[in-house]
């Protein structure tokens, strides 16, 4: 599974993001349609929830939502020939309970898709993501990758394997004779980001994609470092959450893979500016080990 693009961001891209622009037709194909699941097909519809805002893939304003996410789930409903409406919880937790118990029928995402949560869950993966820094522009503290963390104040999401990836890097410098990372962890994105542009800490260690629309959204002043590189990470695949076995994973599986196919995934993908986050095709339960 491979990238279509590993260039590093351009203003051109970032410019590009969330621009309007004319999306492919899409109309309801009927063999995807008859091999939903009986209670969507006899409800029209079916609920995907979300645990709030993750930009660009998902912008939730009250009960609205858009970003890439709901362009995406807007086509899958008109080729599955359902509508798909979206539902709001706090937190990964409240998802994963939520479509376990039946509240929810799936959850579009992208979800980090790791080993340990494929044993009570199936991963329609559509994404694949890396973790990156962002930097006030001009990069004043030369933080490049990992190694050139150290000794430095990096901000990252509270829980999340970008915390735990940076904290071993922190006991790696501390082991080399070299200062240990000042790591700050923060509940939201928005803090933390926050936190780099008013100068409380040197750098954001964070999933690429969310960066880069923070990034567009500073005005210039912020920039991506470390792109390209692992950052301590394996491949990363993100995508839509369904229970175990559930018969709606390979038809979603399908209906992106169609989507791929007339255009659709690569137009929407890069009216968000998620073009170094598009793969090739679809899969399920494509990811490997959280980061320890």
């Amino acid at each position: 599974m491979k990238t279509f693009a590993a260039a590093l961001i351009s203003g051109a891209v970032l410019a590009s993001a969330a621009a309007a622009q004319d999306l492919p037709e899409v109309t309801m194909d009927q063999s995807l349609h008859d091999r939903l699941p009986q209670k969507i097909r006899d409800a029209g519809s079916m609920i995907s929830v979300n645990n709030g805002s993750f930009p660009p893939y998902e912008i939730v304003e009250g009960t609205k939502m858009t970003g890439a996410s709901a362009d995406m789930t807007d086509a899958l409903g008109k080729l599955l020939g359902v509508e798909i409406r979206h539902e709001t919880v706090g937190g990964l937790p409240a998802l994963l309970t939520g479509v376990n118990s039946g509240r929810y029928q799936f959850a579009f995402g992208p979800v980090g898709d790791y080993k340990p949560r494929q044993e009570n869950n199936d991963f329609v993966d559509w994404v694949q993501e890396f973790v990156v820094f962002a930097v006030k522009k001009g990069n004043p503290h030369g933080i490049v990758s990992l190694d050139t963390a150290c000794g430095k104040r990096i901000s990252v999401m509270a829980g999340g394997s970008a915390e735990r990836v940076i904290q071993a890097q922190s006991a790696r410098c501390a082991e080399e004779g070299k200062d240990a990372i000042k790591v700050q962890s923060y509940t939201d994105q928005p803090q933390s980001v926050l936190a780099v542009r008013s100068n409380r800490a040197d750098a954001f260690f964070s999933s690429q994609a969310p960066l880069t629309y923070f990034v567009q959204q500073a005005g210039g002043d912020l920039e991506l470092t470390g792109v390209g590189q692992s950052n301590g990470f394996d491949d990363i695949f993100q995508g839509a959450v369904v229970p175990k076995g559930s018969e709606l994973g390979p038809v979603l599986t399908d209906a992106m893979a169609e989507l791929m196919k007339n255009g659709t995934y690569e137009a929407i993908m890069r009216k968000w500016g998620l073009e170094n986050n598009m793969i090739e095709t679809p899969g399920m339960n494509l990811g490997g080990d959280i980061p320890r």
